[in-house]
């Protein structure tokens, strides 16, 4: 298993960001908005290179990007790829960063994570508000979400007039395409519109998802999955989630609610989970699973009115320091982990699944144990084990993946200068 704790190499996205898809007849959208696709993704390119890559004739290109310049889409700069001795200097394109801006907020129980992104996916400045970790009303978290919100624009001196759209992130059940919270480990309501609350109460269009898709979103444009047609993300923090990447696109299934391997079940009438069933993934191997465990380890007096955080802190310096009973705690999750991720294997067979969130500073006191019984619990797997990753990143990181999912809600609506 590799460990890569740098922030999803973002230094990767400085030659663009979005999806690089090879397939130019990609389905789902029309020529002009896979030419301003293409340039995002590219980063810098040439109309040369932009006709071939699209396989579509110079003088469609010519025409198409003379439209996105007129909208204020693209611009013109000096091609740096490419050197010549005389003549015109050779020009490429990009996309013009003022465009158009979009925030990422990813909000959770212990802090809301905000990130400016401009229309070319730069980041331009970002802010966290801490919060107290318990279970709250829709209308605290959206005024705990103003907050984070004004204290970004502040920093970017902008209004909230100048925002084309707020990507959403939040633990639990989230049907992107209505814009429905059906439930929540955050918040004390369930099924609420919560797309429809949240632009009432910011006057700035939202688009809305659960957190494991905003971490796979952040993957296909910013990290590792970009020139990835096929992967799955799997989340371990306070839930368990997963995202999955099929032809270089999300897929949340056919009512948006798919992907939720927290909530699968390994063990009939099991440990109660927070959704209120019994017996899921996540409630054996989430951060609540732990510190439910934990005073079975620590001493009883520490862990009285200790908070969950600082528990799961003493449970793993206690692993570390070779208390037996911290141990075989992880060991514990670790195995249900291995049953979790080769039920993916076994029913999606990525070529590569990241295992992301700020658990997996932990992976390594059972890492070992957990690919091999993954691998011996997976079907087929004994010439080619499965690719895994490790990325550790915070959320910061998280807050990307919604500005990715803000960028790709306006794309179709910027190609066209709506």
């Amino acid at each position: 298993m590799d460990l890569d704790l740098q922030d999803l190499n973002l230094a990767e996205s400085r030659g663009g960001a979005g999806p690089i898809r090879p397939d130019p007849d990609a389905p789902g959208s029309n020529l002009r908005h896979r030419v301003f696709e293409t340039v995002r993704s590219a980063g810098q390119i040439s109309r040369i290179d932009l006709a071939k890559q699209l396989k579509v004739s110079p003088a469609s290109i010519t025409t198409l990007v003379s439209e996105l310049l007129d909208l204020g889409l693209l611009q013109e700069n000096s091609d740096t790829s490419r050197s010549t001795t005389r003549g015109r200097p050779p020009v490429a394109l990009s996309v013009q960063p003022d465009a158009g801006y979009v925030v990422g907020i990813k909000l959770s129980r212990f802090q809301h994570t905000a990130l400016l992104v401009d229309a070319a996916g730069q980041p331009l400045a970002e802010a966290s508000l801490p919060c107290l970790p318990r279970r709250r009303s829709l209308d605290q978290v959206l005024t705990e979400t103003a907050e984070v919100l004004d204290m970004l624009l502040r920093k970017a001196d902008l209004a909230r007039g100048d925002i084309a759209c707020i990507g959403l992130g939040l633990p639990g059940i989230v049907d992107h395409a209505s814009g429905q919270m059906v439930w929540s480990p955050l918040l004390t309501c369930r099924a609420k519109p919560l797309r429809r609350i949240a632009e009432d109460a910011f006057g700035v269009p939202v688009a809305v998802d659960n957190d494991a898709n905003l971490v796979t979103l952040a993957e296909l444009w910013f990290g590792k999955g970009r020139a990835m047609a096929d992967f799955a993300v799997v989340t371990v923090e306070e839930g368990v989630g997963m995202g999955l990447v099929i032809n270089h696109r999300l897929y949340r299934g056919a009512g948006s609610l798919g992907m939720e391997l927290g909530h699968t079940k390994v063990q009939l009438d099991g440990a109660l989970c927070q959704c209120g069933q019994r017996g899921c993934l996540e409630a054996y191997i989430a951060d609540y699973a732990l510190v439910r465990e934990a005073s079975t380890a620590l001493d009883p007096a520490s862990t009285e009115v200790a908070a969950s955080d600082v528990m799961l802190q003493q449970l793993y310096e206690q692993a570390k320091a070779g208390n037996e009973a911290a141990r075989v705690i992880f060991r514990r999750a670790g195995r249900f982990l291995a049953l979790g991720l080769a039920n993916v294997v076994n029913l999606f067979d990525p070529p590569l699944i990241i295992l992301a969130g700020a658990r997996m500073q932990y992976h390594y006191l059972y890492a070992d144990e957990v690919m091999r019984e993954m691998q011996g619990l997976a079907l087929n797997r004994q010439t080619a084990p499965q690719q895994v990753e490790t990325h550790a990143w915070g959320d910061l990181m998280w807050a990307h993946g919604a500005a990715a999912l803000a960028l790709s809600e306006i794309a179709d609506a910027m190609a066209e200068g709506r």
